[in-house]
């Protein structure tokens, strides 16, 4: 369940919002106009969960935070806590409603979307930019973090004829790899913060999953099917 709260006086103008079911639940506050600050907490029971999360909302109550009945949850960036990482509950409404599965939130698997330590990185790049830069451009980001900060050279998906693709892997293979597993992350990022996803970036996104799984000579395994289809019938930004 998703409560919303404001306070607002003379000198400043706050929310803060609580989302909590099963065993956990996450909350977000700051200025009313920033993207706030995100925690996570676990509790070992339901039962503790619902207590801690009505006893916060009574003490905001006290504070003066008034109910909001009609906070936009949807026109927000979502962050994960630095503390607790990957999570349901810091994700975009759009990106926990479509994106079912548990790799969507796996630290560990390289074929996730931030399981490797380049989706991770990227992720994690996404979400600090994003603070200082609201309108970030996500379609040219993957180009700017390989080129700008890692120092590498970004290899767009031009061709996945397999023989294009070996070819060219024989040069530059490490650049090829890292290029893919930070553009799907970037498209996966995208929804994941913004509930958003441009079409340029879906279509770089799945090129790039398809290119990885020729890289790996294994063909597309299930988890990399999974992420194309869901990538593709993710609703696209037609702003």
């Amino acid at each position: 369940m998703k409560r919303a709260f404001i306070y607002k006086d003379e000198k400043s103008h706050k929310f803060w919002w609580i989302d909590y079911s099963g065993c956990d639940f996450a909350v977000n506050y700051g200025k009313f106009d920033s993207i706030g600050k995100f925690e996570i907490k676990d509790f070992d029971t339901e039962e503790e969960c619902l207590k801690q999360a009505e006893k916060l909302i009574h003490s905001k109550k006290k504070k003066g935070y008034v109910e909001d009945a009609n906070f936009d949850f949807m026109h927000r960036f979502y962050i994960d806590s630095e503390e607790y990482g990957l999570h349901p509950k810091t994700s975009h409404p759009r990106f926990t409603e479509h994106f079912t599965e548990e790799l969507y939130y796996d630290c560990v698997d390289e074929e996730a979307p931030f399981g490797s330590d380049e989706g991770s990185d990227t992720l994690d790049s996404l979400e600090e930019t994003i603070r200082k830069n609201p309108k970030l451009n996500f379609l040219d980001y993957p180009k700017y973090l390989i080129e700008h900060d890692w120092g590498m050279e970004y290899i767009p998906v031009e061709s996945l004829d397999p023989e294009v693709v070996k070819k060219l892997a024989s040069k530059k293979e490490i650049d090829m790899t890292q290029s893919d597993m930070v553009t799907y992350a970037t498209a996966f990022g995208q929804i994941k913060i913004t509930g958003r996803l441009s079409p340029k970036l879906q279509e770089q996104g799945v090129k790039a999953i398809k290119r990885l799984a020729l890289l790996w000579g294994n063909g597309v395994t299930e988890i990399q099917s999974r992420m194309i289809d869901d990538l593709l019938s993710f609703p696209i930004d037609k702003d």
